[in-house]
């Protein structure tokens, strides 16, 4: 008897956060976390609350211009080494953007391991930006290359991250900054202090910051000073730069 072919998996993207606009002009694709190893499929729920709150936050930012914000639903919970299955489901996600609303400008963005697949594919053609927040990205090894840089050339960066984040390195996404800063002028990375791996305690701030940064890459709104500033400083100090309390309070629209 003839064995049953397993089925192929598909990654896929969520319905539109928020009202669909009428036209569309830029798009977010929010890449939630994962683990390093795991053949499973991802759990629907679970799996994407971590950008859904910020989905919402951005849905509204970006409504008057037309942007569309999708969660990218991956095929598998791991990036599962060579493999990097949440980086190629990044990179599949673009090409759909592409196939639905054709020449727009997409930004990638992701939490934990997703802040890496947005890291790693934000080389695609349509991809003008990238937000990575608490990426999970993997230590230093002499054995292997060294995460990825020269993909980021042309893109504008931005990276977050806790200072006492327990599970993700804040130390090793100011050094993949460092080395990303060399290659491309364009990134900022903004430190949370003695905020953990969620960033509960400077959530609103962490939120307008992902909001005027995503607005101002995909559809030229001014970015707020403390950004500007992070972008032209030079290194360490636009790599360090602390997110201050009550951040997006003040700031124009």
């Amino acid at each position: 008897m003839a064995q049953e072919a397993t089925p192929v998996r598909t990654a896929r993207l969520g319905r539109t956060l928020g009202a669909e606009p009428a036209t569309v002009s830029g798009v977010v694709l929010l890449l939630p976390g994962g683990q390093a190893v795991s053949g499973r499929r991802p759990a629907p729920v679970l799996a994407t609350a971590s950008v859904r709150a910020l989905g919402r936050r951005l849905a509204r930012a970006g409504r008057a211009e037309g942007l569309a914000t999708h969660v990218v639903h991956y095929r598998y919970r791991g990036w599962n080494g060579s493999e990097a299955h949440l980086a190629r489901d990044a990179a599949w996600a673009a090409d759909e953007v592409v196939r639905r609303y054709g020449d727009v400008p997409v930004c990638l963005t992701g939490v934990d391991m997703g802040g890496r697949a947005a890291l790693h594919a934000g080389g695609h053609e349509a991809v003008n930006s990238v937000v990575a927040i608490a990426p999970w990205l993997p230590e230093d090894d002499v054995a292997a290359s060294p995460e990825p840089v020269k993909q980021l050339a042309g893109r504008r960066v931005l990276i977050v991250h806790g200072t006492n984040d327990g599970r993700t390195d804040p130390e090793l996404s100011f050094r993949f900054a460092a080395r990303a800063k060399k290659a491309n002028r364009d990134v900022c990375r903004f430190e949370v202090h003695a905020d953990g791996h969620g960033l509960h305690q400077y959530r609103d701030e962490v939120l307008s910051l992902a909001a005027d940064f995503v607005m101002g890459s995909l559809f030229g709104r001014p970015l707020s000073r403390p950004v500007q500033d992070a972008l032209a400083a030079p290194p360490p100090l636009g790599l360090r730069m602390p997110l201050a309390a009550g951040f997006g309070k003040t700031l124009h629209r």
